[in-house]
């Protein structure tokens, strides 16, 4: 039995956290600029201390733990999560900004308990797969378990709106149910239903139509709807091969809506150009195939499931972050992990890799 975590997957999310440090504390420089809105000092001491602090201790505590205790517990913090994310909607508890219900504030502390929702949806669904493993073929198996659990999540960040938190927990569903061995005619079924769900949320949501619309036509409303993506565009072509340099974009002052947030990878472009930003996506891949390879080797297959689900939903959030920034999907407001601004994202993602690296210690070979 291994008891020594996967160094390879480790030094790979070292690397992607330093590195993301470095582009989130330059982005956090245009706040300086943006009078009336969140400091400069309250986004790095919620980054550092909420986010890198506590998330140190999380994925310490994970490592440490025997994944496979987590499982009997699986159905009661999916609930707890359920429960926290309602909490979103009760008054003087849920914190609307920008129209989105998204936050919990108790006393003088706030979080996002759709991050906690995202990780006990990949537990759970990872438990429920394992149970029915010899069954997975049949429709009740495979299909009822995911809309049951995955679509209950969906359900309340659609209504928060939340459609960021719709795609990823999608991905990393349809993820684990390829991975436990789901029919393709069941995934294309759910392709499928996906492609009406986006077409009823765009029918019912002036929002999401608008960013479908500015995603088909990026030039159309430049001062309007298409100004974040056409001054992302703008940043990262900025960076040419080697950018700026560290600190130097200008595009984070005043001209990028949310250079720590959904335009961060377009200040680390301006800033290190075509091959820091190659880089970045280099590590975000070696990361997610050490992961997809601890999954393949773990000893059971909850632990491999749940690694699936975990590696998938932080590499797909990280890779669609990135490719909203040029321009080749829709911009929905999904953060690059272990770089953008979010404590809550970044805590709760690091405790996902401590899951990760548990199953590390008992790999097979």
């Amino acid at each position: 039995m291994k008891k020594r975590i996967d160094t390879p997957f480790l030094l790979a999310m070292l690397a992607l956290v330093v590195f993301g440090l470095l582009i989130f504390t330059s982005a956090a420089l245009g706040l300086l600029a943006k009078p009336g809105g969140a400091s400069f000092t309250s986004v790095a001491a919620s980054q550092l201390l909420f986010g890198l602090l506590c998330g140190s201790v999380l994925l310490i505590f994970f490592s440490r733990l025997d994944y496979r205790k987590i499982k009997p517990y699986t159905p009661y913090f999916f609930g707890f999560a359920l429960f926290l994310t309602l909490l979103t909607f009760v008054p003087h508890v849920g914190l609307t900004l920008k129209g989105a219900s998204r936050w919990v504030r108790i006393g003088g502390f706030s979080f996002q308990p759709e991050e906690i929702l995202k990780l006990a949806t990949v537990l759970f669904l990872a438990a429920i797969y394992t149970a029915r493993y010899k069954t997975i073929h049949t429709f009740k198996h495979s299909i009822v378990p995911l809309l049951l659990v995955a679509g209950s999540s969906c359900l309340i960040l659609i209504i928060q709106p939340n459609t960021a938190g719709v795609i990823v927990i999608g991905m990393a569903s349809v993820a684990m149910l390829f991975a436990a061995g789901g029919r393709i005619s069941h995934l294309a079924l759910l392709g499928l239903a996906g492609v009406l769900a986006i077409g009823i949320a765009a029918y019912h949501y002036p929002h999401v139509s608008q960013r479908i619309e500015t995603f088909f036509n990026q030039s159309a409303d430049p001062r309007g709807s298409g100004y974040q993506i056409q001054q992302s565009l703008i940043a990262v072509g900025s960076g040419q091969l080697t950018g700026r340099g560290f600190g130097q974009s200008i595009e984070k002052f005043s001209y990028l809506p949310e250079p720590t947030g959904d335009s961060i990878f377009a200040v680390a472009a301006e800033e290190f150009g075509f091959v820091g930003s190659a880089f970045l996506v280099f590590l975000f891949t070696a990361f997610g195939v050490l992961g997809l390879r601890i999954a393949a080797r773990a000893p059971d297959p909850f632990g491999g499931l749940t690694v699936v689900g975990l590696t998938v939903m932080i590499v797909g959030q990280s890779f669609f972050n990135i490719a909203s920034s040029i321009g080749i999907v829709p911009l929905v407001g999904i953060p690059l992990i272990f770089v953008s601004h979010g404590g809550t994202a970044l805590a709760l993602s690091l405790a996902e890799v401590g899951v990760i690296l548990s199953v590390s210690r008992h790999m097979k070979g």
